[in-house]
């Protein structure tokens, strides 16, 4: 770890000097549990079906966000839009989970690094590669994080009791976008990483450092394992109705978390 000393040196002091709880307060009566996906797209189409009232807002210099209590069925879940790339995702996780969240079901898309892999089909991480920065502030350096480790297999009772099929293994985090260099993605993918994106090692830190619950999956969207890049369904309002289907999957995932009563 020479050559990444600031990332291996890791302080587990939870108390830092500015915290959560000098910006945000608790919200009285919030859900436990919060649902929450990164395109703005869906959120607002998820919002448009479902009933719903602000109850609360984050704020930063890019402006303010609100909070959502969403019904579906006959519980009520917090919602909202989590900002996309490490950073702003674990701060708004940070900042809901200060109001009184504990529990979460994070959606979005991701980059495959498997042509078989097709477009919208979904996925379920269990080990994130971690080649970003937040999570080493929340963990000890090492080359990889567990994912959902605690309500997985509620989720994969209900993709099978509608008939869907899922893929299932390793991510590869980074937070350089630009940089997914062709040597790069072959090394991941030689690593068993079937899927890149932007988030989930760090907020897998983020969860294990906190006592969060955290619990993720994704919906296939561009393909990097081509001789060139195959967009498909990247774009937000690419084939809308589709992931509209799937999101169901993450409100139904978080009502068989609450009703576990745990």
């Amino acid at each position: 770890m020479e050559n990444n000393i600031l990332l291996s040196e890791f302080d587990d002091n939870s108390e830092a000097v500015i915290n959560p709880g000098d910006v945000i307060e608790k919200i009285p009566m919030i859900p436990r549990v919060a649902v929450t996906c990164f395109s703005e797209i869906l959120f607002n189409r998820i919002l448009s079906i479902s009933k719903h009232r602000v109850i609360g807002r984050l704020s930063n210099t890019n402006g303010k966000k609100e909070i959502y209590e969403i019904e579906y069925r006959d519980k009520k879940f917090v919602f909202f839009m989590m900002g996309v790339g490490a950073p702003l995702a674990v701060m708004d996780m940070e900042d809901v989970h200060m109001m009184g969240v504990e529990k979460f079901v994070v959606f979005g898309n991701c980059g495959v690094l498997d042509k078989k892999i097709d477009d919208c089909m979904i996925i379920i991480p269990n080990r994130a590669l971690r080649d970003e920065g937040v999570s080493f502030h929340y963990q000890r350096a090492s080359r990889d994080i567990l994912l959902n480790r605690k309500y997985v297999d509620l989720f994969k009772e209900i993709l099978r009791e509608n008939e869907v099929s899922f893929a299932e293994g390793t991510t590869w985090t980074t937070d350089a976008f630009y940089r997914e260099t062709r040597s790069r993605v072959n090394r991941r993918r030689d690593e068993g990483a079937i899927t890149v994106e932007m988030e989930a090692a760090s907020l897998q830190a983020v969860a294990d450092f906190r006592g969060i619950d955290f619990n993720i999956f994704f919906y296939a969207g561009d393909n990097l394992d081509n001789s060139l890049w195959d967009k498909r369904s990247l774009s937000g309002d690419v084939k809308i109705e589709k992931k509209m289907e799937l999101s169901l999957f993450a409100l139904e995932w978080a009502y068989r978390i609450v009703e576990m009563k745990d």
